[in-house]
């Protein structure tokens, strides 16, 4: 079987450049530098008299060291943020039309300045390790990927698991430049076949703005329980606690803008699923299944809160041919809400995702979501991972918004934005590929370009043109030294 390009085909979506895991005995400590140029061009859905065609810059570095002393390893890992020349006219002055696309968010979540720039303390962390076999608590700033807390050793069921289940809802939003942590700590208990994970943690600033030191009144309590039934299927059970207590800012949602004005309310929201992946081999193929669900219930603001979402996912790799072609196809549903003056709100909530995981041309996410979609991997060597999705997508209820963001990302906007859906559901296809190439083992470069067919949702607020491109050039470079 090829090696998996799984490190490399998620990098620029998911994990961090840096490990989660620590080293498995005492060393010396470990210096990590790593680099992510990213070169974007997009052409946002159209409407006088904004602009929308631009193309603007991404930088990242990252510093980081670890050492395992006995028992207990640490982390301290720096970052360097950057945006070169966004564009300065790409936030419309109709409030609908809003901000015309990544760059636009960019520029409005940095005070409107086109070459912002930060340094952040994005990890700082001590671990103990009660033993070896598995379990250890972690204190301190870490990122955390709900989804991932046992890593499948089968390299099929660990792309599944990286690409398909986690982060759905908390993550580290690794595809911004500002990215995601928590201060808080979190405990594993756990051996070979099962984990328990419980954390607690606060939300750092981050995202879209890239200055992420502050921390936000917005806080989760994670707990989950995974477990191999065999080598090729993992289960999962979760519970999630999420607390927003920016209680000045305005929320997101499809009530009007007054009633929202109004609401000074804490949202206090619970989410509890699980999920079952497999990828099981049958000889000359290997045939997959992704099911994963969540209900929710508490409060948004002063309305009462219950939403739902449920993915069903399948697939067959034709493992007898050279470049092991994989396809797949899936659903997608999570409930909007149908009623804005009934004093409930059913939008399901995505709280603090890394939403390009599942929206690889970020223009949505999972809220008021209905996605059907098929997906195409091919690796003609085993440094070249392609991959192509078709997703089909319209909003659940027409009468609730097109919801676009990943979460909480400053004390200034909600981090969601919602635009109408003027009566209704049909929103949008999308296609896009990507190839990811692994030049040596510090070397990687992807690139990646997206159409998206405008449906009447998007036609009724950009009337000009209601298609959009978007694409980019990216270059990951890691080097690791023993000191």
């Amino acid at each position: 079987m090829k090696k998996s390009l799984l490190l490399l085909a998620v990098a620029s979506m998911a994990p961090s450049l840096f490990s989660q895991t620590s080293p498995s005995a005492t060393t010396g400590p470990l210096v990590t530098v790593a680099i992510r140029e990213r070169t974007n061009a997009t052409q946002w859905f159209a409407a006088t008299p904004t602009a929308e065609v631009y193309g603007h810059q991404d930088s990242l570095l990252r510093l980081s060291l670890t050492q395992r002393i006995r028992k207990v390893d640490y982390m301290l890992d720096l970052g360097q943020s950057a945006e070169l020349a966004l564009p300065t006219d790409a936030v419309s002055p109709i409030a609908a039309q809003g901000q015309l696309g990544l760059g636009g968010t960019y520029y409005a979540a940095n005070n409107s300045n086109a070459y912002p720039a930060a340094a952040s303390f994005r990890q700082g962390f001590l671990r103990y390790h009660f033993h070896e076999d598995g379990g250890a608590a972690r204190i301190g700033r870490f990122e955390f990927f709900e989804g991932q807390e046992m890593s499948a050793k089968a390299p099929s069921l660990r792309w599944l698991q990286t690409n398909r289940v986690a982060q759905r809802l908390v993550g580290n939003f690794g595809f911004s430049n500002g990215q995601r942590s928590f201060d808080g700590m979190d405990v594993k208990l756990g051996g070979a076949a099962w984990d328990v994970t419980a954390m607690a943690g606060r939300v750092t600033q981050g995202v879209f703005n890239t200055n992420a030191n502050p921390e936000l009144n917005v806080d989760i309590q994670y707990l989950s329980f995974s477990r191999y039934l065999n080598q090729h299927l993992l289960v999962r059970g979760f519970g999630v606690g999420y607390h927003d207590g920016r209680t000045g800012i305005t929320k997101t949602d499809n009530r009007t803008a007054t009633a929202r004005a109004l609401d000074h309310t804490n949202i206090r929201i619970g989410t509890y699923g699980g999920d079952i992946v497999a990828a099981i081999p049958t000889g000359k193929t290997t045939v997959d299944f992704v099911l994963w669900g969540a209900g929710q219930s508490g409060r948004w603001g002063v309305l009462d809160h219950s939403a739902g979402a449920i993915a069903v996912e399948g697939g067959i790799k034709l493992n007898t041919v050279a470049s092991m072609p994989w396809f797949r196809g899936g659903h997608f549903r999570s409930t909007g809400d149908d009623n804005p003056n009934d004093g409930k709100h059913n939008t399901f909530f995505q709280m603090l995702p890394t939403p390009r995981v599942y929206a690889r041309d970020p223009f949505y996410n999972l809220m008021n979501s209905t996605d059907t979609f098929v997906q195409m991997i091919d690796n003609p060597s085993k440094k070249i991972e392609i991959r192509s999705d078709l997703h089909f997508l319209q909003l659940t209820s027409k009468q609730d918004f097109w919801y676009q963001g990943g979460g909480a990302f400053d004390n200034k906007v909600f981090g969601y934005t919602g635009r109408p859906s003027n009566g209704n559901a049909s929103f949008s296809s999308l296609f896009d590929i990507s190839t990811d190439y692994a030049i040596t083992p510090q070397v990687s470069l992807t690139a990646y370009y997206a159409h998206a067919y405008g449906k009447t949702v998007i036609a009724t607020i950009y009337p000009r043109n209601r298609d959009s491109n978007y694409g980019y050039f990216e270059l990951n470079y890691k080097f690791q030294k023993h000191l």
